[in-house]
């Protein structure tokens, strides 16, 4: 039996994870799971009701507890042991990743593989968990300061990284000492429960990483209660601003990552042979269902008509079919629904007068007609009033903008209400360190399309990007999963100093 067959045997139900173990509770509602490059449904997932996600609060509280006060050389541990078991099972991982979001297999291998970085940066908490100390600060008293864990925190995670998101958080929180539930996103729940198990077989003690699955009832119950000190979120723009304005109404700390439009500036200077090989692999990798995809490219004074022709000539050679096919260079949209509105898009491009140059709306992958796939497609000549270039499509759909100059690029990225991930390609030194000054978006790439910073930075955009003050992951994920205390300390002397009911002063 494969890994592949066997992991498929053992989820074909996937229930809540609470306890260390999967949840033995009544179940009222069940969600499908459907295999995006057939069409048919291959697992059924629990939807959690006000009263699980309860049960799971408590189950993480009393936890914490143990947890919170286990040393950092403890918890380190953990995390050694879960980075070992997930770099042994990371196959399986994205096989299930690939059966349920339909991105290619090595797309998957490589969304676990960022995934991992962040595990192996928590392995490092104890020095980022340092605090500082200033002897003497008055005399016989010193000062220092110290990072405590929250308590019980919670993520609600997107469907497009069903394993690379949540490690994004996790880690970080429970290293911290936190408890952990785990929201995933209901279409594709399986590497969510892969991972429970492997961290209880890592040694995590039961109850301080928790799995719920369901749809916005859960997530209201996550928000509301009052056991839950801290959420994060990443997903469209208006759940980000619902999740940050309800959380924070609720007292908790917030950190939710919204939507993107994230432009690829092309200068005339630039080597099109590289920005051309960026504009596919960034537009159309795991079939833009990329919050860093790149959706626009701005081509700058000539550059279009040198650049264009590169692209198409990639475009031809890509192979769409199921995500685990070998030689598959792109997979299937994620539900039908979404097939149906991504679709809708390039047809309302077309409607608005852009021009379309390559149309993937015809493609059909034999053997696999009911699967949601959508050929990538490419626009030209698209303009700022169109809305395949003002609303977030997340599908295989390349805009192309022309600018006459630079100034007219830079406004086009500034004005966007969006501000997640930018890229400049340019052989000018200066224009790209003055691009990456002048620009306003969070993460910038400079002859780099997607500039996904490494686990030792922070995640996260600006504007409709983001809403709350912490990016994640990085030194930002560990000062959001914890709450920092400073301590002024004097040891008695046998010689006291009296009373005195003045303002207290250092001297």
């Amino acid at each position: 039996m494969t890994n592949e067959t066997q992991a498929t045997r053992e989820l074909t139900v996937v229930n809540h994870w609470i306890g260390g173990k999967h949840y033995a509770g009544p179940t009222e509602r069940w969600g499908d799971v459907f295999n995006p490059a057939t069409g048919e449904s291959s697992t059924r997932v629990a939807f959690a009701s006000e009263k699980v996600v309860d049960e799971a609060v408590k189950v993480a509280a009393a936890a914490q507890k143990k947890w919170g006060a286990a040393s950092l050389a403890q918890r380190t541990r953990v995390m050694f042991a879960f980075r070992q078991l997930l770099e042994k099972h990371k196959v399986e991982m994205a096989a299930l990743i690939t059966r349920e979001h339909g991105k290619v297999a090595s797309d998957a291998l490589g969304e676990v593989n960022r995934g991992l970085e962040v595990v192996e940066f928590a392995c490092g908490l104890p020095q980022l968990l340092k605090g500082e100390f200033s002897e003497n600060v008055s005399t016989d008293v010193d000062s220092y300061s110290i990072r405590q864990a929250l308590g019980v925190v919670a993520g609600i995670t997107p469907f497009n990284f069903p394993a690379m998101v949540p490690m994004w958080m996790y880690p970080l929180a429970i290293a911290c000492g936190n408890a952990f539930i785990l929201k995933p996103s209901e279409k594709d729940p399986s590497a969510a429960n892969f991972s429970a198990k492997l961290l209880r077989e890592a040694g995590l003690p039961a109850g301080v990483f928790s799995v719920v699955h369901g749809d916005k009832l859960a997530v209201a119950a996550i928000l509301h209660h009052p056991g839950i000190a801290a959420v994060s979120f990443v997903g469209s723009t208006p759940i980000a601003r619902y999740i940050y304005e309800t959380g924070t109404r609720a007292g908790k700390r917030v950190q939710a990552l919204g939507g993107a439009k994230n432009h690829m500036v092309v200068l005339p200077d630039a080597d099109m042979d590289l920005a051309a090989d960026s504009a596919v692999s960034a537009g159309f990798g795991s079939a833009g269902e990329r919050c860093m995809a790149i959706s626009a490219l701005v081509a700058v004074g000539d550059a279009a008509e040198r650049l264009l022709p590169k692209i198409q000539e990639r475009m031809a050679k890509l192979k769409v079919g199921p995500g685990n096919e070998a030689g598959a260079d792109m997979g299937p949209l994620v539900t039908r629904e979404h097939h149906s509105r991504v679709k809708g898009y390039v047809d309302k491009g077309e409607s608005e007068g852009a021009r379309l140059l390559v149309d993937g709306r015809t493609l059909k992958v034999k053997g696999h007609e009911d699967g949601y796939f959508l050929g990538p497609c490419l626009f030209d000549q698209v303009t700022r009033d169109m809305n395949i270039y003002k609303d977030e499509i997340f599908g295989p759909v390349l805009s192309v903008v022309r600018a006459k100059t630079y100034d007219e690029a830079l406004g086009l990225v500034n004005d966007n209400p969006w501000a997640n991930g930018v890229a400049i390609f340019t052989n000018d030194g200066g224009a790209a360190r003055r691009f990456q000054n002048e620009v306003q978006v969070g993460m910038v790439g400079i002859n780099v399309p997607i500039p996904v910073p490494m686990a030792y930075y922070s995640f996260g955009g600006w504007k409709s990007s983001l809403f709350g003050d912490s990016h994640v992951h990085g030194k930002e994920g560990v000062h959001f999963y914890t709450r920092g205390k400073v301590v002024t300390s004097r040891w008695p002397q046998p010689h006291h100093r009296g009373v005195n009911l003045g303002f207290p002063q250092m001297k």
